[in-house]
């Protein structure tokens, strides 16, 4: 399979995307970072949780520093790149509605929502309810939206984005007594998040609105036709690579890692825990930089020419075609 034909499955199939940590780490570093800063676990987690809400909460005020900026900036390209792929996608064989996943807590898709929207139109789907309590409810997620016209003479559906939060976001807030996720329009003092302590997993089945997102994610993984797309994410979350795993059982799944480096690879094959002898499945590819000394590939890999490091700027120039034309080279 050729890059351009990769690509395309971007605009036939059912688009899931999976974003990490990596996405932000220009502004927010990476919890390595915090553990080699602090000897403590709990202490590194605190101040991680803390960077996620500074960098937040200047996301909400619109005063942004040249990190935030560059970053949003990277995010907001994403977000259209999305939009345009679903407005070339055929809705009667597959619906123009894209999943995003993160384990990220940062407001950076939700900040670039707001500013692509204003230009582009989409449906933005948080799976909450309500007006002023939104509440989260992981049923709002399969929902399509489409366009009838004003004299009801045709129906066009609409592209529409779910952002799921599978390790919650410096947004959600939970009362005691009630098993209730509101989502606020700002950072709260104490967010509805499963820290990266090494449990995820026992923290993320153990509440069930994180358990119903999860289980959503791997629904949608088992649906025929499907792509997922892996961008700044190398499955340390063992519970996610668990199903991703599970998920590529399914051969009508394709899954696509975009490496930041070239033996990232090995990292991924690893933690989903596979042998690292090239016997991969088919189904699973990796994007990784341009290395011209490497002629020996174990897995199913592609070089893109010219990077160094693939990054989500990478993933926008990919979805967009940028290197369909290698593909004759």
């Amino acid at each position: 399979m050729k890059i351009k034909e990769l690509r395309k499955l971007t605009i036939s199939k059912r688009l899931n995307i999976l974003v990490g940590s990596g996405c932000s780490s220009a502004a927010i570093p990476l919890m390595g970072e915090f553990n080699k800063k602090y000897k403590c676990t709990k202490e590194a987690n605190n101040n991680l949780i803390e960077k996620v809400k500074q960098v937040s909460e200047e996301l909400t005020s619109n005063n942004y520093s040249a990190d935030v900026t560059q970053t949003l900036n990277v995010y907001m390209a994403f977000i259209r790149q999305i939009v345009e792929n679903l407005n070339m996608s055929n809705s009667r064989e597959t619906p123009r509605r894209a999943n995003i996943f993160t384990t990220n807590y940062d407001f950076f898709i939700e900040k670039a929502f707001d500013q692509v929207s204003r230009n582009y139109k989409f449906v933005i789907n948080d799976g909450a309810t309500g007006y002023f309590d939104r509440v989260l409810e992981s049923s709002n997620f399969d929902q399509v939206v489409s366009y009838k016209g004003m004299n009801d003479n045709y129906i066009s559906e609409i592209p529409s984005i779910s952002l799921i939060k599978p390790h919650g976001s410096v947004n959600w807030e939970k009362y005691k007594g009630d098993e209730s996720i509101y989502i606020r329009s700002k950072v709260v003092n104490e967010p509805v998040i499963v820290k990266p302590t090494g449990f995820e997993s026992n923290d993320a089945f153990s509440q069930n609105h994180f358990f119903s997102m999860l289980r959503f994610f791997t629904n949608e993984l088992d649906k025929p036709q499907s792509v997922l797309l892996v961008i700044g994410f190398s499955f340390q979350d063992k519970h996610i690579a668990k199903m991703v795993k599970r998920a590529i059982a399914n051969p009508e799944l394709i899954v696509i890692c975009f490496c930041y480096a070239e033996n990232d690879a090995d990292t991924i094959i690893k933690n989903l825990d596979y042998k690292s002898d090239g016997k991969t499945p088919n189904n699973i590819y990796f994007i990784v930089p341009e290395d011209k000394n490497n002629d020996n590939m174990k897995y199913h890999e592609y070089e893109l020419p010219g990077t160094k490091e693939i990054t989500l700027s990478t993933l926008v120039k990919f979805m967009s075609g940028e290197f369909d034309e290698n593909d004759d080279e």
